[in-house]
């Protein structure tokens, strides 16, 4: 029996290489969807609500593929953190994070277009922030310009200097695709990574 084709309906290049560590083939499509939450959703729900309609989005028109959706919502005290875009947002973020606990929400889904099979499931991933200065946080964002990123920070890059500590069962979930759950995923629809 021939496997579907794999396909990651997301634009990140950071999940693209996370994705690639597991050496199978795979092709990305930008999912077109709408992101807002939904008024009183709480954050992993609107991670878990996106992930799976990103899926659903790309099996529209792949109806013979598998499908990886995912999403991610940084919270504060159960505010949502959204990417900041500009570096006025982010200074704002890292401002309100240092020395502080920030959860991130990873939503993982992976549908079978052909058989409409869908796992999905959110890992979440705790990240605690030194307690930076405001030159520190200017000098960050000069340096690394994590503009697109929840939260502000790129933990694969200098955004590790700005990290006390982490927590989770699967530290590729701060990066925004958890593969230690994706492995579990694609062998119960008959893949295997190794």
């Amino acid at each position: 029996m021939n496997k579907p084709p794999l396909i990651l309906a997301s634009s990140s290049p950071y999940r693209r290489e996370l994705l690639e560590r597991l050496q199978l083939p795979f092709s990305s499509v930008a999912p077109e969807i709408d992101e807002t939450p939904l008024a009183d959703e709480p954050p992993e729900q609107t991670a878990l609500r996106l992930a799976q309609s990103k899926a659903r989005k790309i099996g529209e028109t792949c109806n013979d593929t598998l499908i990886i959706g995912c999403d991610q919502v940084a919270t504060i005290d159960g505010q949502q953190l959204g990417k900041p875009l500009t570096h006025e947002n982010a200074v704002r973020q890292l401002q309100l994070m240092r020395g502080r606990s920030v959860i991130f929400h990873s939503a993982l889904c992976l549908y079978n277009a052909c058989t409409g099979n869908m796992q999905a499931e959110v890992v979440p991933y705790t990240v605690n922030f030194r307690q930076l200065s405001n030159q520190q946080i200017e000098n960050y964002l000069r340096k690394e310009q994590p503009y697109n990123c929840a939260g502000s920070a790129k933990s694969e890059g200098l955004g590790i200097a700005v990290i006390a500590s982490m927590h989770g069962d699967d530290p590729n979930a701060l990066i925004g695709l958890p593969l230690i759950r994706l492995v579990s995923m694609l062998e119960n629809e008959g893949i295997s990574v190794i």
